[in-house]
């Protein structure tokens, strides 16, 4: 079974991440098939519009830290050392550029997000035209804390410096309604609506000709690309590399591999365990 699946419906390309049996968390496949779906959605005469969506109880809960931080030894984002960053930032680059097949895509792309859409699964939200939450969805970027900066840089370019600064010097998750309320999303509604404002929104737009919702969507983009896109996006990449092989990102894997990810990204996201010093923060101290 395909991990991201697409469909045509109409003037409407469905794309559904599709791992619900761990929150449709990222692996190694999971890039290409979404970028290969974006390119059918793309070849497709007749849609005008996509809507991306998540199977089962989320959006995307990340990069799959059970094979990438709770298994023992080297992998795709860990390296022993001393380590390349060029081979990492290969990698990471190779990813980026696939969920940026979303904003390069010709035809608009609305997300829709239930539950969560975290860590990289916000990586990819982010990278949509029109973004769409149930009031109790929550995003945010977590890796912040000690494991990660978001490659695709699109914080700053929704939220300005100011508060792209509040959301990753603090790695907080916060609620549809949050992020509508400081602009981050374009809409929050009651889960029980979510489903029938994304298809309203989603066929209000299918009945703009291709043609035009294509040259609106280049002229939008084409000022965030003057703004520096490419550039920032490079040193994130690369950024992103040095926190996962930093000492504290050594120490947050290794943490991982001996209690578990659950517990050690528990440990990153309450702030309870000292990354520097290996060890659990003493509240006395």
């Amino acid at each position: 079974m395909a991990k991201v699946e697409y469909k045509g419906d109409g003037r409407i390309g469905r794309i559904t991440l599709n791992r619900p049996a761990v929150l449709n968390a990222i692996d190694n496949e999971v890039p290409q098939q979404l970028a290969d779906c974006v390119a059918r959605a793309n070849a497709d005469d007749h849609v005008h519009v996509i809507v991306l969506s998540g199977a089962g109880r989320a959006f995307c809960a990340g990069y799959d830290l059970k094979a990438y931080a709770e298994t023992a030894g080297e992998n795709s984002v860990t390296q022993e050392m001393p380590w390349d960053p060029m081979k990492d930032y290969a990698f990471m680059k190779r990813n980026t550029d696939l969920f940026m097949s979303l904003w390069r895509s010709y035809k608009p792309v609305i997300c829709k997000i239930h539950g969560y859409a975290v860590a990289g699964g916000s990586d990819i939200a982010l990278c949509c035209d029109l973004v769409v939450m149930a009031d109790d969805a929550e995003i945010g970027y977590m890796p912040t804390r000690v494991w990660g900066c978001p490659t695709t840089a699109m914080w700053v370019y929704r939220l300005g410096a100011e508060g792209a600064k509040r959301m990753l010097l603090t790695g907080d998750r916060i609620t549809g309604c949050e992020a509508e309320r400081i602009g981050l999303v374009h809409k929050s509604v009651p889960p029980a609506e979510l489903d029938a404002y994304v298809e309203d929104l989603g066929a209000r737009i299918s009945t703009v000709p291709a043609n035009q919702l294509m040259m609106q969507k280049l002229v939008i983009n084409q000022a965030i690309d003057a703004m520096g896109l490419a550039n920032t996006q490079m040193m994130a990449t690369v950024f992103d590399g040095i926190t996962r092989h930093s000492p504290e990102g050594l120490n947050f894997k290794h943490r991982a591999e001996d209690v578990g990810w659950k517990q050690a990204v528990r440990e990153r996201d309450l702030g309870t365990y000292d990354w520097t010093e290996n060890r659990p923060i003493n509240p006395k101290r």
